[in-house]
Formats: structure tokens, C-alpha cells, sequence
């Protein structure tokens, strides 16, 4: 990233290739769109071009980069508030082509057991969640990117497994008798 901000053009593949992935799946947990994934991965390389000058070498370049991403999703999430998700055309359409999926039946509804309840999180719980779960990410690495303190993500975090284990006591009920 510092050579990238010094100029070096080329850097940025380097930096494409390692992090796209990673910040794909990022959106891809948060919204299961891969059009909307891949727009939100446009969007924060965008931001991430146009800031490379404000980029300090001795900053994690992680924290930079998911610092940036979550600031797209929040505004995908608050542009999604304000206008209509999908027609219903399209639900029925992803719902036909998610009949051809090999997974079993119970499978796909423990994961969107899973993924419906982690949708009810709170933004705040939900992003902490993705950035510490699948990011693997350290509670001060996520403070830094969301701008708040390590308390503050911790408890985040807790509540959010919390609320999760709430909700799906019966899916984990039924694990724990197979």
C-alpha cells in the first residue's frame, strides 16, 4: 500500500488480488448479493484509490481497508432501508434457483436459520460479528475500524452471540441430540 500511494500503479494488483477475495466474502456474508458484493468491493478499491495519499504506512493496512468496507455496507444497508429490497419476481427467481442446490434440505435450513437471525442483529452487532467471526479479526483491530473502543466490541460481540443463541436454542438443541 505505501508504494501504491507513492505512485507505483502496479501496487495495486498486488493489493487487488490479495484483498478482493477477502472483502468479497465480507459482503457476500453481510448481504448474499453477488452483484451487490461485487459493486460494494468496486466502491471501497474506489475509496481506497482516491484516499491512497491520507494512507500512513505505520496504520494496519486490514484495519484500513475493512474500516472503509464497513463504512459501504452501512450506506448499502441505509440506501436499502429507503427503497424496496427486491420485486417479488426476483425473490421467486432466486428461490427456483436455489431449488437445484445438492445440499440436503436440512442443511440449507439450519444456514438460513442462521443467516435469518444473524440478519436481525443490529447493524453494529452484525458488523462486529462478521469482522470477529470471519475475518477473524482481534477485538482492538475491529475498535480500530469502527472507530470505538475494545469495550465497546467485546460487548458487541456478547450480546450479538448472545442474541444468537436465543434464537436458535432449538437448531442447537437438535445438534446436541443428534
Amino acid at each position: 500500500m505505501s508504494a501504491y500511494a507513492s505512485g507505483d500503479r502496479r501496487s495495486f494488483t498486488a493489493l487487488f488480488q490479495r484483498w478482493a477475495p477477502r472483502l468479497h466474502g465480507f459482503f457476500m456474508r453481510a448481504l448474499r448479493e453477488p452483484a451487490a458484493a461485487d459493486d460494494l468491493l468496486q466502491m471501497t478499491f474506489l475509496k481506497l484509490h482516491r484516499a491512497r495519499g491520507s494512507f500512513r504506512p505505520l496504520l494496519r493496512l486490514r484495519g484500513w481497508l475493512y474500516a472503509i468496507a464497513t463504512r459501504e455496507l452501512r450506506e448499502e444497508l441505509r440506501r436499502r432501508r429507503h427503497s424496496p429490497l427486491a420485486s417479488k419476481e426476483q425473490q421467486d427467481e432466486e428461490r427456483h434457483e436455489n431449488a437445484d442446490d445438492p445440499h440436503p434440505l436440512e442443511a440449507r435450513q439450519r444456514a438460513t436459520a442462521v443467516q435469518t437471525a444473524i440478519e436481525r442483529l443490529p447493524e453494529s452487532q452484525r458488523a462486529v460479528l462478521y469482522l470477529h467471526r470471519y475475518e477473524e479479526m482481534t477485538f482492538a483491530e475491529i475498535a480500530q475500524v469502527l472507530g470505538t473502543t475494545e469495550g465497546a466490541v467485546k460487548l458487541r460481540t456478547f450480546r450479538a452471540y448472545e442474541k444468537l443463541r436465543e434464537e436458535l436454542v432449538e437448531l442447537l438443541d437438535e445438534e446436541r441430540a443428534a
